[in-house]
């Protein structure tokens, strides 16, 4: 960069000076259209049930998260990012309870479509919540079988999407999953729905209060849990050009978005796909940095809310388009000047 001025004829703290020469020369700007609310569903009569791990982010009844839903409507957030929590009981080795169409999440979705219509619903495509190992797919001598996983991810997201989805994000990080999702909504004439890819989903120990909130527990818990991580699927932590393969191949199958997750410890990756492929980048503020920021703003530790506001500018900096986002509500208010 050149930049032939030197001091005292270049003062740059000039354009620090006061609040509206700021406002004015700012580079990048935080809005509601950016935030997508990550919330999490529960099959029970209780409106909300806390998570420990992640104070102010309860699991929500599906009458509660219908109000949810209206709420984001009034604050202007264009869409939610729905995660069930479902009754163990129901939950077994090939995660049946995914293809029941009166299921937590097709019952969620069309509560929360008839209350706001105008919401964006994002659903979780994966097996996650409904296996009893907590394995994103199933489980074969020791091995996450890929083809067979797929075939049910792509029944599974039919099922959503014929309840009202308008976006199904494949989490799971099955090869070619993408592909086969999209070619099956064309066949059955969902041509119009939008594909999300967790493109970049790493193996990463920022997922802990996630998994309590959805209660997949800890791997290796279940009656056929094995292996005991997910790294044979989701990306090691130290490669950076995986990830771009990996976004050019969900492109390639048809995806609309690509995400990048965790997000702050990867925003270099959210600036190296934005950048080599110029598509919808998102990034999911995951519930380990939700559950960082809470507990050091409880303890005093930070100013919450500047941190908060920060690390969602920091997305947009790097080059998200939009962030995925617990404190999508509250950072919507503080946006609008409410404390």
């Amino acid at each position: 960069m050149n930049n032939p001025a030197h001091y005292p004829a270049a003062r740059p703290r000039r354009l620090r000076q006061s609040d509206w020469v700021r406002r004015m020369t700012r580079e990048h700007q935080l809005s509601s259209d950016d935030l997508i609310w990550a919330l999490v569903v529960h099959d029970g009569v209780e409106d909300e049930i806390p998570v420990a791990a992640m104070p102010e982010a309860p699991r929500l009844s599906v009458r509660a998260a219908a109000k949810a839903a209206k709420r984001a409507q009034d604050l202007g957030i264009p869409a939610i990012a729905l995660f069930p929590h479902i009754d163990p009981a129901k939950k077994d080795a090939a995660g049946n309870e995914a293809l029941n169409p009166n299921g937590l999440v097709c019952t969620a979705v069309r509560a929360m479509k008839d209350a706001a219509p105008n919401v964006g619903l994002m659903v979780d495509v994966a097996l996650d919540p409904f296996t009893d190992h907590g394995h994103d797919g199933l489980l074969g001598n020791g091995r996450i079988l890929n083809d067979e996983t797929i075939a049910v991810l792509t029944e599974q997201a039919l099922i959503q999407v014929k309840a009202g989805a308008d976006i199904v994000a494949p989490s799971d990080m099955m090869d070619g999953r993408i592909g086969a999702i999209r070619t099956a909504l064309e066949r059955e004439g969902h041509q119009d729905t939008l594909i999300m890819s967790y493109a970049a989903k790493y193996a990463s120990a920022f997922y802990g209060p996630y998994r309590e909130a959805i209660g997949s527990g800890k791997l290796g818990s279940g009656a056929h849990a094995n292996p005991g991580d997910k790294r044979t699927y989701q990306m090691d932590s130290a490669n950076t050009d995986e990830s771009l393969r990996e976004v050019a191949l969900d492109i390639a199958e048809g995806a609309d978005m690509v995400m990048v997750k965790p997000g702050l410890p990867y925003l270099d990756i959210v600036r190296r796909v934005k950048d080599a492929f110029a598509v919808p980048t998102y990034a999911f503020q995951v519930s380990g940095e939700y559950a960082m920021l809470k507990a050091a703003g409880a303890n005093g530790w930070l100013d919450e809310e500047r941190a908060v506001m920060e690390s969602l500018l920091a997305f947009k900096r790097a080059g998200a388009d939009g962030i995925i986002t617990y404190f999508a509500p509250r950072a919507v208010q503080l946006l609008h000047g409410h404390s």
